[in-house]
């Protein structure tokens, strides 16, 4: 647990870091101060509300015992909740054909889990209970909060680009104080350093989410199946929600994001075979 705040604390000063380092770049000590500020209060909005952020991209709806159409899947992730020894979590679901998941919030207290529509149609029971235990897993661990604050800022990040010529024009004095040239490499570098960002996850964390999900459900062959599936279907059904916010992307349990763009070199998740393989081994000690 110690990790995770040691990494989101470095997360958010290096976030205030960048964002005076562009603010200088485009605007002198003036852009800086903006920048800075404008950090300083995204930080504070990521811990607090990005998890409602990422839920509203989603169009998530919310799920409680009485719903009667998915009240067993509702029932599902209470009983792997007091299998992890967990707090009931919020339940979510996601109207996307593709199926994926994903877990948010700042802590397990404040924890919510979300799945789509497809994934309860492509997904056994069997299976649909290792992908949940894999996400209570990642509450468990406390991932959520660095998860959900990297989406959240990295997309901030990506739209810096769009601002840039605002703090690229005049200076306090009135005089030019930016070539063009640098200003259009920040446009530039921006998004790269978004995605950059959304690498501050470890891999190693999808690997331990696995290790723990299958003990939470038991059932290590189960996620491997589900792995296995859902990796199979995204690259079939794309997710509108996920193409149009991509930084989100390193959240779900499988990449949901379409192939051939530069984000698959900055890839936040392992090999689906190495993951697979790794639940396998372990398969044979249940």
């Amino acid at each position: 647990m110690l990790g995770n705040w040691l990494k989101t604390t470095i997360l958010m000063a290096g976030i205030v870091a960048l964002f005076g380092i562009v603010g200088a770049a485009l605007g002198g000590k003036g852009g800086m101060m903006i920048a800075l500020l404008i950090a300083a209060g995204m930080n504070v909005y990521a811990y607090w509300f990005s998890d409602q952020a990422v839920l509203k991209m989603y169009n998530a709806q919310e799920v409680t015992s009485e719903n009667g159409q998915f009240r067993d899947f509702y029932n599902m992730i209470k009983t792997l909740a007091e299998n992890a020894q967990l707090p009931m979590p919020k339940v979510y679901i996601i109207d996307e054909a593709q199926p994926n998941a994903f877990a948010t919030g700042r802590n397990p207290e404040h924890a919510a889990v979300a799945a789509t529509t497809g994934i309860m149609r492509a997904l056994s029971e069997r299976e649909l209970r290792g992908v949940m235990a894999h996400e209570l897993a990642h509450v468990k661990h406390r991932d959520t909060l660095i998860s959900t604050i990297s989406a959240t800022i990295a997309g901030a990040i990506s739209s810096i680009g769009s601002f840039g010529m605002l703090f690229a024009g005049q200076s306090s004095n009135g005089e030019r104080n930016v070539h063009p040239f640098v200003a259009i490499l920040v446009m530039i570098l921006a998004p790269i350093a978004a995605m950059l960002i959304q690498m501050a996850i470890s891999r190693a964390r999808e690997f331990e989410a696995d290790r723990m999900g299958a003990e939470i459900c038991r059932d290590p062959k189960a996620l491997a199946s589900a792995l296995e599936k859902i990796h199979n279907y995204a690259h079939q059904i794309p997710m509108d929600a996920a193409e149009q916010h991509p930084e989100t992307g390193q959240m779900m349990i499988i990449n949901p994001l379409s192939g051939g763009s530069i984000d698959s070199l900055f890839s936040t998740h392992p090999k689906t075979e190495e993951r697979v393989a790794k639940l396998l081994a372990m398969a044979t000690s249940y």
